[in-house]
């Protein structure tokens, strides 16, 4: 595949002044007995509204200890250890609609007014009351989970799932909220939507549970769906049918994706923008098209060189990343990748954390390959 011919998308451009949301300096640990694990350092990321942000990187990289840090589903030992998850405010409640208890509208009001830090009209959801984060999850962001058969319950019909989703936000009775899980399960392409919401999990294929677990997300209208390898375990075809129903959903729904693969090709297909992850860090993010056609981080050009590409000579072998992925109770001092990095610097890789470069265009780069030409002035 070249990169540098990527088509554009066709929809207007996502509104970054509006961002649905924005981690800042996200950290995340597990403390076991063996050791802690930096499973999340410093993230730093935003997405826009109507945009599409794939984040990408080898597995055990951090991206789905990430993504379930935002919505607060990280299990212990797990914990949030500093950082912010800036999300809009709520918006005026509607006459009816659920309300909040006393303890969570008090935190609502105190983070949207007071905190002198806090973005104009966003909230931060890592200090957030749980019943404030409660009220986000599941709404106005949801997630896609890696393996339906896991995250689906097998001792409930898929209907019963989607209608406990509904009416734990949406002030719906029982059959409005089951006329509206049957209207979502024909709109993601499940044939006989009226028999299959009293399917259980097992009683459908992988497709199906994938697509009933994008039913659930969808059912509240959320505002940022994260789906966190929404192909995996799928054939091709199937995967390529997903893909094309987040497409076409996005559009529909006016909403974000942060979409959560190791899939590069994926990625091109879907992304506005690509962050790449390494050890829990990102080492570099920007725009779809610039990143895969001029990537400047070690990393990223090994990962889009191991790519097998159409056309290439069948003799010729793939170019693997170089080494593994060090033990999480072991990481390299300095620059995380500088063992396995072929640009490596002994003295200046190996010795402090590189900083982050950024460009005129808002590219962003964590390597020291480019710290001279940030100090002089090409930032």
């Amino acid at each position: 595949m070249d990169y540098a011919m990527l088509p554009t998308r066709t929809s207007e451009p996502p509104n970054a002044a509006q961002p649905v949301l924005r981690l800042r300096g996200l950290r995340t640990q597990f403390q076991l007995e063996d050791g802690v694990v930096n499973a999340v350092e410093e993230v730093d990321l935003e997405i826009g509204r109507g945009e599409t942000l794939a984040v990408v990187g080898e597995s055990g990289c951090g991206k789905s200890v990430m993504a379930r840090s935002v919505l607060g589903l990280v299990d212990r030992p797990g914990k949030i250890m500093a950082g912010q998850v800036w999300v809009p405010a709520p918006p005026p409640r509607e006459p009816g609609e659920r309300r909040l208890g006393f303890r969570a509208r008090r935190e609502e009001a105190r983070r949207a007014k007071v905190l002198p830090d806090a973005p104009p009209g966003m909230i931060d959801l890592a200090t957030a009351e749980p019943e404030l984060v409660r009220g986000v999850r599941g709404k106005r962001i949801a997630m896609v989970f890696q393996e339906p058969m896991t995250s689906l319950s097998m001792m409930h019909t898929i209907g019963n799932q989607i209608i406990e989703a509904i009416t734990l936000h949406e002030n719906l009775t029982k059959d409005q909220a089951r006329q509206r899980a049957i209207d979502l399960l024909g709109r993601v392409g499940i044939p006989s939507p009226e028999q299959r919401i009293d399917a259980y999990p097992f009683q459908l294929s992988g497709g199906m549970r994938q697509r009933a677990m994008i039913a659930m997300a969808l059912s509240c209208g959320p505002e940022l769906l994260i789906a966190d390898e929404p192909t995996t375990a799928l054939d091709v075809t199937t995967q390529a049918q997903i893909l094309e129903l987040l497409t076409s959903l996005q559009d529909e729904f006016e909403m974000s994706i942060m979409l959560i693969t190791h899939d590069l090709g994926v990625a091109a297909q879907l992304a506005d923008r690509v962050a790449v992850m390494y050890l829990g860090r990102v080492v570099e993010q920007g725009e779809l098209r610039r990143l895969f056609a001029e990537p400047r981080h070690p990393y990223t050009q090994a990962l889009l060189r191991s790519v097998p590409k159409l056309g290439r000579d069948r003799n010729v072998r793939l170019a693997p990343v170089r080494g593994i992925v060090p033990h999480p109770y072991h990481r390299p001092s300095g620059c995380p990748f500088h063992d396995r990095c072929d640009s490596f610097i002994p003295g200046r890789c190996d010795t402090a954390p590189p900083p982050v470069i950024t460009t005129d265009d808002g590219h962003q780069v964590r390597c020291v390959l480019y710290q001279e030409d940030s100090d002089d002035g090409h930032r």
